[in-house]
């Protein structure tokens, strides 16, 4: 996801001296809620009276939770290994992404967020310093953490924190696809439970969405990573996608995207591979068709809508623009409000239906999932989050 996509009009009458002036000493600040005017302001907010909220808090821990911001803060961690289309460049030169996350969560989901960025790459390491500073914050957001890592690095965050912790790069964009898909399949008339989606890529998107989609009910689901179909034949698979391999592709197929679409429903790509449109004129018919990669569609809708019924990209200047931020603040938000240890299927499930929801009558194949800017969504999402935590509370 690109922090542009947000933007309901074109960047291309955006220049790069606006650009470097708006980053220029940031994109984020502290400001205080409390006026600090007076002797007696001061005096309750800073000593002698905060003395008193931190004997407080030593005393009845749980007050940690009500009388600081750590309860509603959102950290966004990144180590800077797999930032936007940009890829590996280090912690420093992510931090304007994560800044501009954070900026999100206040926008769009009301949440307190701050970056953190780590000159580390070692998982262990990662999970001991937010360990460490656990006491400051109320969430994990992992951003732009190279697969396989971030696959290790989430799993061992859930177990080590008691707090939310979710890898956006994964969930959030398997949900907003799941919701998009819902919608879609109902504008073609398909059941989830008859039909195959293909994924090209099988990084951190791509593994979670494949995960979503078949505990949605999608009858089969085909993983494409750079070498072709992830299949069980294959000998040169280890880890998560040997897993993979041996829960999709119910029919053993073998070759590379033209033979994996040939006869599929959908086709998602989260990866930067083209596909070539004689690959899309095997398609069944009422295909549907999700471009995601940005800023460069893995192909154009132009191409795609001669072959598909409903066709979506990641960008804004297209219909059916597929973003994460549908999904990320509204799941932290719900999650929060619950008091939830962790975000669990059930929860990305309700976030996923809440944001398909939404479409209500309006459905059509030029708008499957509501805008980014609706300022309905995070009230949704979080509400059904919320709702759908209490019982693994």
């Amino acid at each position: 996801m690109t922090i542009d996509a947000v933007i309901n009009t074109s960047t291309t009458d955006i220049t790069d001296a606006e650009i470097f002036a708006a980053h220029e000493g940031g994109k984020l600040s502290v400001v205080s809620k409390m006026p600090l005017t007076s002797k007696r302001e001061l005096s309750i907010a800073y000593t002698p009276g905060v003395a008193k909220v931190s004997r407080a808090i030593a005393n009845d821990p749980g007050m940690h939770a009500t009388h600081t911001w750590a309860s509603r803060l959102v950290v966004v961690v990144s180590d800077g290994t797999a930032v936007l289309g940009l890829g590996d460049i280090g912690a420093a030169a992510s931090l304007p992404v994560m800044e501009g996350k954070s900026a999100l969560f206040r926008e769009f989901g009301g949440l307190d967020s701050i970056p953190l960025v780590l000159n580390t790459t070692d998982v262990d390491e990662i999970v001991e310093t937010l360990v460490r500073l656990r006491p400051s914050f109320g969430a994990v957001n992992l951003e732009d953490v190279s697969a396989p890592r971030c696959f290790e690095l989430e799993e061992k965050l859930i177990e080590a924190l008691d707090c939310p912790v979710m890898h956006d790069d994964q969930h959030g964009t398997a949900v907003v696809v799941l919701a998009a898909l819902t919608n879609a399949a109902r504008v073609v008339g398909k059941d989830f439970s008859a039909m195959r989606v293909v994924i090209s890529g099988a990084g951190a998107a791509g593994i979670a969405i494949a995960e979503a989609l078949l505990a949605a009910g999608v009858g089969d689901v085909v993983l494409l990573d750079s070498k072709g179909i992830i299949s069980k034949s294959r000998a040169d698979l280890g880890g998560i996608k040997s897993h993979y391999a041996s829960i999709t592709n119910r029919n053993a197929l073998e070759g590379g995207t033209r033979e994996a679409l040939d006869g599929a429903d959908a086709f998602v790509g989260v990866s930067s591979a083209k596909v070539d449109e004689a690959h899309l004129e095997g398609m069944n018919e009422g295909a549907i068709v999700f471009a995601l990669s940005n800023p460069d569609p893995e192909v154009l809708p132009d191409v795609a809508s001669r072959y598909a019924s409903v066709v979506a990209t990641g960008r804004s200047d297209f219909p059916n623009q597929i973003n994460n931020v549908l999904a990320f603040p509204g799941i932290f938000r719900g999650a929060l409000d619950a008091r939830a240890r962790r975000i669990t299927p059930a929860m990305k499930l309700a976030a996923a239906n809440a944001i398909a929801d939404l479409v209500g009558e309006d459905l059509a194949a030029d708008f499957i999932v509501p805008s980014p800017l609706d300022p309905r969504v995070a009230d949704a999402v979080a509400s059904a989050v919320q709702k759908a935590a209490v019982p693994e509370a």
